[in-house]
């Protein structure tokens, strides 16, 4: 093979590389839907996260001690 055709090959390869690096985003409606997808599964993961942090019980309130506090008192107590 000439030498030529050999260097032309690389360039070819080395120019369709570059157009692919380029061309990741190159439609407006892939870069678009991407984003879509990024955004839907951040707002998935914070919905679970809110789900969880419902779940989960709270600790108990407590005193300036730190003992528990009662509930509140009777009429028949006093």
């Amino acid at each position: 093979m000439p030498r030529g055709h050999l260097r032309a090959k690389s360039q070819r390869q080395q120019l369709t590389t570059r157009t692919k690096e380029i061309d990741m985003f190159g439609n407006d409606a892939e870069f678009l839907l991407s984003l879509h997808r990024t955004h839907a599964a951040e707002l998935r993961a914070e919905a679970a996260a809110d789900r969880l942090a419902r779940a989960v019980p709270r600790p108990a309130g407590r005193g300036w001690l730190g003992r528990r506090r009662h509930v509140g008192r009777t009429d028949a107590r006093r």
